[in-house]
């Protein structure tokens, strides 16, 4: 069987995301230490996100205004001007973060690139999202930028129409079960799980170790080898 379309996911799948966002969120712990034990303090703030996704999105904007409104919640009027200048500091400097390519995925694109057009399909903030993008170098070896408010199964039907590709001749490769597995088996399509160390609750889920179009990888550089297997 021949693949027609990979498409690829981009944060913590091509480039480090996850460990930033991290090590903000530990330092929000540290700050509010006075008011809130770490544990609750990092469940409080998952359940602002995760209350916050209609409204915000994804990405370090919401993500920062998530993190204020928890400070809020917990420290009350403790909460001063120098502690939400700190939060938005750690909001700009997320921002800014230098792109961090994971090793070999420029080598693992171009093979990829040789076998089937690429499509990225990435959520989060646009302008944050098109930065990263230009900043990695990338951007040429793909066919097609998606950068979408979410990924659900509608979203992956679209992607195909769009391009003309039946789902079972399209691969789609990421690290979030909820966001890049699930909705492209749902779709129709073959998927590739590549996990990554501290990952989000919100994108985790139970594998389908039994699907038939499933496989789960240790790292992108596998995926060539793989699509090469399909049948």
């Amino acid at each position: 069987m021949t693949i027609d379309l990979i498409c690829l996911d981009a944060d913590d799948t091509l480039w480090h995301n996850m460990r930033h966002f991290n090590a903000t969120e530990d330092a929000l712990l540290d700050m509010l230490r006075p008011f809130s034990q770490a544990q609750v303090t990092r469940e409080r703030l998952i359940a602002c996100e995760t209350r916050n996704l209609p409204l915000y999105g994804y990405g370090a904007k919401g993500f920062t205004l998530s993190m204020i409104e928890t400070a809020v919640d917990l420290a009350g009027d403790a909460v001063t001007g120098a502690m939400i200048e700190e939060i938005l500091a750690a909001g700009r400097a997320l921002l800014a973060h230098p792109v961090e390519l994971f090793d070999g995925v420029e080598d693992t694109l171009r093979a990829l690139a040789a076998m089937a057009p690429l499509v990225l399909v990435t959520k989060g903030d646009l302008l944050h999202q098109e930065s990263k993008l230009a900043a990695s170098g990338l951007g040429d070896l793909f066919s097609g930028i998606e950068i979408v408010s979410d990924k659900k199964a509608d979203t992956f039907r679209a992607l195909f129409k769009r391009h003309g590709i039946d789902a079972h001749r399209t691969v789609m490769a990421g690290d979030s079960m909820r966001s890049d597995i699930l909705p492209a088996l749902e779709a129709g399509a073959w998927a590739a799980f590549i996990p990554q160390d501290g990952a989000w609750s919100h994108e985790t889920a139970a594998a389908p170790d039994t699907h038939p179009r499933f496989v789960q990888l240790e790292r992108l550089g596998q995926l060539p080898d793989w699509i090469a297997t399909l049948r």
